[in-house]
């Protein structure tokens, strides 16, 4: 099922993905993402970024470790940038080792995506990298 051209018009014009994320800041977390690993290292590690209607999802991921464990590349959850539309803020979220994603107390929310970016990249929270 298509959406009307009346939505697809209004989510550009917003700048609005169709999921109803920013697009720009959609790319922005991916070029971040892609940036996180040297270019030496991607055949053994990626982060990469799953898209979901109102969250960005931060996964490390594998190449198979065993040659039966089939081609595809594992894909481990480590943090997600959950957005709220009425407020336009991004909020970070850690996960547990149940894979349940729980609010990061030590990083209000923000309009601007880059500051939750920053904060993963340059506080060495091990509770996102350890």
């Amino acid at each position: 099922m298509s959406l009307p051209a009346t939505v697809v018009a209004a989510a550009i014009m917003t700048g609005m993905g169709t999921g109803g994320l920013p697009e720009l800041d959609v790319t922005r977390v991916k070029r971040w993402c892609a940036r996180q690993v040297p270019d030496h290292v991607r055949a053994e590690l990626r982060i990469e970024c799953d898209v979901a209607t109102r969250y960005l999802t931060i996964c490390e991921c594998r190449p198979p470790w065993h040659e039966d464990a089939g081609p595809e590349w594992t894909r481990f959850p480590i943090a997600r940038l959950h957005y709220t539309k009425t407020t336009q803020l991004w909020t970070l979220y850690w996960r547990d080792r149940n894979l349940k994603f729980h609010r990061y107390p030590f990083l209000g929310p923000s309009r601007n995506i880059q500051d939750l970016l920053d904060h993963l990249e340059h506080s060495k929270d091990p509770i996102f990298w350890g």
